[in-house]
């Protein structure tokens, strides 16, 4: 069965990893044929496009399902982040980061398998700001809906009760924001009352990142708002190596951009010592997410084998191999694997 998707490459080094994944899906065995993006970002915005262009978005709304590379975001000024914006206007609802140790890499933690689940369209990240000149004052209005809250709330139990997860955690400051959090939380209360069978409760956002950094063992799903679910993705990752290894997947009802959540590191563009790991474990997500479950299986296990073993890892995981090194040895892994 041939699958036709969406491949942006994104630009520093997301190119190099997006291939590197694509290397890799191919040595499974998978049949895709690749409508390729290469302009957007900073690219399409130096060449007079809009940086999220409309053949990008028509192309996913057309295959239902992408593949993303890191797209440099401009700090403090310029474009609103490509990132932000395909999560609007495709209405991905839902951000998806695992967060689960390898064996063979020094963290301060064993052990740890949880997910956070962030609304992805709402919140601080609405975009709905103002600046008063004449006092120099900047306003930002985090908007939480009844609708958005609801659906990623119940999207998280939903995929806990799908994959066997037996507890939710929901992050909030309704201690403070009594309208915005209070509402969050109101409505993950009434959510949890559909699934007994699995654990619910809730923690003020403060008080949860710090029982991650102590306990981590003691969570399994975490739903939150954007802008906290951004802050406990990145670490949660810290916790588990980093955002080099960390996949990432934005699902709404009918679309899915699969995406690795780190930067686009211009600083090493180009020179081949980028980790492909997340992107590659994003790859992995985007398969079982289009009935590719065998594939994605093979690929997962030869990523855990490979970093179990020290074989092959680049050098921010202590290693020495280039980035496509690492993609030659895990795809003859998964070709093993596949072919066996």
């Amino acid at each position: 069965m041939s699958h036709h998707l969406t491949l942006l490459p994104g630009d520093g080094i997301g190119p190099e990893v997006t291939e590197a994944a694509v290397r890799v899906i191919e040595a499974a065995g998978v049949d895709v044929v690749w409508d390729r993006h290469r302009v957007i970002g900073a690219t399409a915005v130096d060449r007079g496009r809009p940086a999220l262009p409309p053949d990008v978005v028509d192309s996913i709304q057309e295959r239902g399902t992408a593949l993303k590379g890191p797209v440099t975001t401009p700090v403090g000024k310029g474009f609103t982040s490509v990132n932000v914006q395909l999560r609007q206007r495709l209405d991905l609802y839902a951000n998806v980061r695992p967060a689960t140790s390898l064996k063979g890499l020094d963290t301060p933690f064993e052990g740890v398998d949880l997910i956070i689940f962030r609304e992805n369209t709402e919140g601080l990240y609405s975009g709905i700001e103002y600046f008063d000149e004449r006092l120099d004052i900047a306003d930002s209005i985090a908007r939480v809906t009844k609708r958005g809250s609801e659906r990623i709330i119940r999207f998280c139990f939903e995929y806990a009760q799908e994959h066997g997860r037996e507890h939710v955690t929901l992050a909030h400051k309704a201690n403070i924001l009594k309208k915005t959090s209070g509402l969050f939380l109101d409505i993950g209360r009434e959510v949890s009352a559909e699934f007994p069978e699995i654990e619910f409760d809730d923690r003020i956002i403060d008080n949860l990142c710090m029982q991650l950094v102590v306990n981590p063992e003691e969570y399994d799903c975490i739903v939150s708002t954007n802008l906290f679910g951004d802050l406990l993705s990145d670490l949660t990752a810290g916790l588990v190596g980093g955002l080099g290894i960390t996949p990432g997947a934005n699902i709404g009802d009918e679309l899915a951009v699969f995406e690795a959540v780190h930067g686009s590191a211009p600083d090493i563009a180009g020179q081949n010592v980028a980790n492909p790991t997340a992107m590659i474990r994003s790859a992995v997500m985007m398969l079982r997410h289009i009935g590719e479950e065998d594939a994605a299986a093979a690929i997962e296990q030869s990523v855990f084998e490979m970093y179990r073993e020290g074989d092959a890892l680049t050098p921010d995981v202590g290693g020495d191999a280039t980035t496509s090194e690492f993609a030659d040895a895990l795809a003859e892994r998964v070709t093993g694997m596949v072919g066996g």
